[in-house]
């Protein structure tokens, strides 16, 4: 049994959100990892990819999702899983906006200008 405390938890500050990692390869040795993400109200998050599926559930507030073309508003108890490669972008409601994330070790992210520069995600590692 591994027990991840909450003082022992990490967090990443973007200019979109604030990451928490829960659980992760390098925090309780955690075959995959799950993060928290808390965005600011109105925080546009940028449009960019995963190479790895991702797994969204939103606990708190409101969130504007867009996956290639298409668009939802996301509430408190709803479930996005977003593919492997798709442009996405996440802007926050009114009132900003809680989610529960997880996906594969060893995802990365990257930006549609240049695709083939990978981005560690540093929450999920």
């Amino acid at each position: 049994m591994r027990i991840v405390r909450a003082t022992e938890t990490r967090r990443t500050e973007t200019p979109a959100a604030v990451m928490t990692t829960l659980a992760s390869p390098t925090l309780g040795e955690a075959a995959q990892p799950v993060w928290k993400v808390e965005a600011a109200p109105g925080a546009p998050g940028p449009v960019h990819g995963i190479d790895a599926d991702q797994v969204w559930s939103l606990i708190a507030g409101s969130v504007e999702v867009t996956v290639e073309t298409e668009s939802a508003t996301l509430t408190a108890g709803d479930t996005i899983i977003v593919p492997a490669g798709a442009e996405r972008r996440f802007a926050a409601g009114p009132d900003g906006f809680t989610a529960l994330v997880t996906g594969p070790a060893g995802m990365h992210a990257f930006m549609p200008a240049d695709p083939e520069k990978k981005i560690d995600l540093a929450w999920a590692a």
